[in-house]
């Protein structure tokens, strides 16, 4: 540095930018997490990452952090590593001072499912779950957010959010995106973490979510390839046909600039698109966001980016169509991704 550093913080995110590591999209979103002070419950609070994520979210103030799990295990953690926890709550779960909470978030979720099967002592045992707890915190309006899956299996954290908190009204299905930063531009894949065969309105669904969600997030519209292993008939399949239809819905029903069936290389690459394509409505725009024909191929295509691609960073995924923010990193992730995931959570909490 050849001149005088005043300002710290932005000398830091200029050096940041300049090496490409991190999306403006979370740069953004880092200003906003601080704007209102909301809760994010760390459903998963026993684990040292969970810990000194929560310490980071908490020095930053981007959010006010809840730790849930067993008071005693949480400080002995983090008086081994010297976090200081003064300021974030902990909710020790399973412990007598929190019988009562537990009896009545049973109640209220008994409440909710008494005609699909599930009984109060059932319910009651779901509250020794922090998955199911944590959503609870949030459906109830004892917290704002919750992040967990950090020891989780995805579909058990899913599950206690779709029981507990539920799909909006006026979304069609639920699905994952994720957030990639790569050779400093920003994409968003999805759904790679929900429905594993979706369906042509599914598909048409998770396009409206995603482009509803990039729209929030970065203020930008979404130019949506819905992907496939065909060009715009070239194979005609069961699979191709899918994607076909979901397109037909997305010209029908939305304003989006969304087309397909097409294959990935030719979705990213403008020039060729245009030139072999030049009736597509993608026909002039860069393409930002890939809708997959399945879970497979998208969880396939964003762990790729992830070890041999080229992404800088990978961010999510960000859960679309609940009623309240809940959101899911992947297991055994780091640090900064539980931090990423928690101010996204922050951000969304203070727009419900």
């Amino acid at each position: 540095a050849q001149k005088p550093i005043t300002d710290w913080e932005e000398y830091e995110q200029r050096l940041i930018n300049l090496m490409g590591l991190e999306s403006p999209i979370m740069t953004g979103l880092h200003k906003k997490a601080k704007q209102k002070k909301v809760s994010v419950v760390f459903a998963e609070g026993e684990n040292f990452a969970v810990i000194k994520a929560a310490s980071e979210v908490c020095f930053e103030q981007y959010a006010q952090p809840v730790l849930i799990g067993r008071t005693e295990i949480i400080k002995k953690i983090a008086d081994e590593y010297s976090i200081n926890l003064s300021k974030i709550k902990i909710v020790d779960y399973l412990s007598a001072e929190y019988r009562a909470k537990r009896e009545e978030y049973a109640k209220i979720l008994w409440k909710k499912r008494q005609r699909k099967g599930l009984t109060y002592n059932s319910a009651l045992n779901l509250m020794k779950d922090y998955n199911y707890f944590g959503a609870m915190m949030v459906e109830t309006g004892d917290a704002d957010a919750m992040v967990s899956g950090y020891q989780s299996k995805y579909g058990d954290a899913a599950s206690a959010a779709l029981k507990c908190i539920g799909k909006r009204k006026d979304a069609e299905t639920i699905a994952g995106m994720y957030i990639v930063q790569a050779d400093k531009q920003t994409y968003f894949f999805a759904d790679a973490t929900v429905q594993t065969n979706p369906s042509a309105e599914d598909l048409a669904s998770t396009a409206k979510l995603v482009a509803e969600e990039v729209k929030k997030l970065s203020g930008k519209e979404s130019i949506i390839a819905m992907l496939s292993y065909s060009n715009f008939g070239s194979i005609i399949t069961e699979t191709t046909d899918k994607v076909r239809k979901a397109v037909e819905i997305l010209h029908k029903e939305t304003n989006l600039i969304v087309d397909g069936d097409i294959q990935a290389n030719i979705a990213l690459n403008k020039e060729i698109r245009d030139k072999l394509f030049p009736f597509s409505k993608l026909k002039g725009y860069d393409v930002n966001t890939l809708v997959f024909p399945s879970l497979s191929s998208g969880n396939i295509a964003y762990k790729l980016m992830q070890t041999i691609g080229k992404a800088q960073q990978l961010i999510g995924p960000v859960l679309l169509g609940l009623k309240k923010p809940i959101h899911i990193v992947p297991i055994n992730c780091s640090v900064e991704e539980l931090v990423n995931m928690a101010i996204i959570a922050a951000v969304d909490a203070q727009r419900k």
